[in-house]
């Protein structure tokens, strides 16, 4: 097995996964530490190292409110059950998961962005836990980003000091590593010309991020995007600022934190200014503050807008969403919206109305989920399921679970290697057929106690 591998900053040592023909590699750093001088500054690329690292454990996490902090909390309960998981800063590093022998395999890879409102969430959560899909003959690559007011706060200063990149750093972390994984996923048995990208929730919007800023010399070929695309005609639910916009902001919890500039604000201790987020109105508070703005540098308007620009790139895509998240109720009628099949929808007309090329494949997933909480289908929930990972859910799946949740890896994975879903399982049985959807073939893969396909005939707004 490939346990040893040298990349651009030098040698990785890495360890067998549960299944011995799966090395990880966990913790390798993509940028120097976002510390002193580098608080509340773009990402810069890692330095290189002497001797071999050690690449055995998962990195510290983010900067967040502390995991397991509400035991009454599904999310806390559900994934988020280690209170005692290192949290600092200096969390700007990657793992990787490769079934190659040797380096020059070129296989294809999948690089996953966490989600949990660009304010919580991290690559060790155990859902994430890249074997599965290794499994398949992929490459995985998880990575951890600044979340909050370290990832997404501006000020005059900041911007000053570097107009290139005055703000949006949760982004550019997970650009600056996808740069990485470009320029050394080789090294463990990648194919850095067939890279695939995916996200779910915030992290599935910052795969549109990402999309919108632009390809970059092929960084990727195409993307998943998990309950991220989201079009609300009934109100706006995350507000996007501009850069002067959220400058102000940065000065208010500035003088909120007792700070005059920059420099004294970076010489905070990092639990202070933790306990201040907390004070100034936490999760809250901080999920309408401390979110991507628009810059009109990396982030140069929403999903929609970019899509309408000429200088926008689709590339093949798979998208969807839980049959219980994000709905809400049409005024004066007795329906409900889903706001993620509604920007499903919108990107299409955007993309047909353009002529552009449409390679998108529509999913729901509506597979019942077990457990005393009676959960629903509830956001996120699909996460075990994508990764195949149920085995470490507490929550009493059976068999009709596991299934599904094998096919939809399968299914995954399939996109992955070619941007086509469509193939064969472990098995070599060929999966249930899963077409493109178009506005006028709203075509749909159903998962559910099996996986079907079904044309999807609900009045859009």
């Amino acid at each position: 097995m490939l346990r040893k591998v040298t990349v651009k900053q030098g040698v990785v040592q890495g360890i067998a996964a549960a299944d011995p023909r799966i090395t990880a590699f966990k913790g390798i750093p993509y940028a120097k530490p976002p510390v002193g001088d580098l608080r509340f500054h773009a990402p810069v690329p890692a330095d290189k190292w002497d001797g071999v690292l050690n690449a055995y454990d998962f990195s510290p996490i983010a900067v967040q409110p502390t995991p397991y902090y509400n035991p009454d909390d599904l999310y806390c309960r559900e994934w988020s059950v280690d209170p005692d998981q290192p949290m600092s800063e200096d969390c700007l590093y990657l793992n990787v998961w490769t079934p190659a022998k040797k380096a020059d395999e070129k296989l294809p890879v999948y690089v996953w962005i966490y989600g949990g409102g660009w304010q919580t969430g991290f690559s060790a959560e155990m859902e994430f836990d890249g074997e599965r899909i290794a499994r398949r003959g992929i490459v995985v690559v998880t990575l951890n980003y600044r979340l909050n007011v370290f990832g997404f706060i501006a000020h005059p200063e900041i911007t000053k000091e570097n107009p290139e990149e005055p703000g949006n750093f949760g982004l550019l972390d997970q650009r600056c590593a996808m740069r990485w994984v470009k320029e050394n996923i080789a090294a463990f048995g990648g194919d850095p010309e067939n890279i695939t990208i995916g996200g779910q929730s915030a992290g599935g919007g910052s795969v549109l991020h990402q999309i919108c800023f632009g390809r970059e010399n092929n960084l990727f070929k195409r993307a998943a995007v998990h309950s991220g695309i989201l079009k609300n005609p009934l109100f706006q639910m995350f507000k996007t600022r501009t850069l002067e916009e959220q400058e102000k902001l940065g000065i208010e919890f500035f003088d909120f934190m007792g700070v005059k500039n920059l420099s004294e604000a970076r010489k905070l201790d990092t639990a202070f200014i933790r306990q201040k987020w907390s004070d100034f109105g936490g999760f809250e508070k901080s999920i309408q503050y401390w979110l991507p703005f628009k810059d009109d540098k990396f982030v140069k308007g929403d999903f929609f807008d970019c899509a309408e620009k000429s200088s926008f790139e689709p590339v093949p895509m798979m998208l969807g969403q839980t049959t219980d998240e994000f709905r809400f109720p049409i005024p004066d009628t007795d329906r409900m919206l889903s706001v993620i099949k509604l920007g499903v929808w919108e990107y299409q007309k955007i993309l047909e109305k353009r002529g552009l090329p449409s390679e998108n494949y529509y999913y729901e997933f509506d597979v019942p989920i077990p457990g005393w909480d009676n959960p629903g289908k509830f956001h996120s929930v699909d996460l075990w399921f994508w990764f195949e990972t149920l085995a470490k859910c507490w929550r009493p799946f059976t068999g009709v679970q596991y299934d599904v949740a094998r096919q939809m890896c399968n299914y995954l994975c399939n996109f992955i290697k070619n941007g086509n879903p469509n193939g064969i399982d472990y098995e070599e049985n060929k999966l249930p057929q899963w077409d493109l959807f178009g506005t006028k073939t709203p075509n749909k893969m159903i998962f559910d106690t099996r996986c079907h396909q079904s044309l999807d005939n609900e009045t859009i707004l």
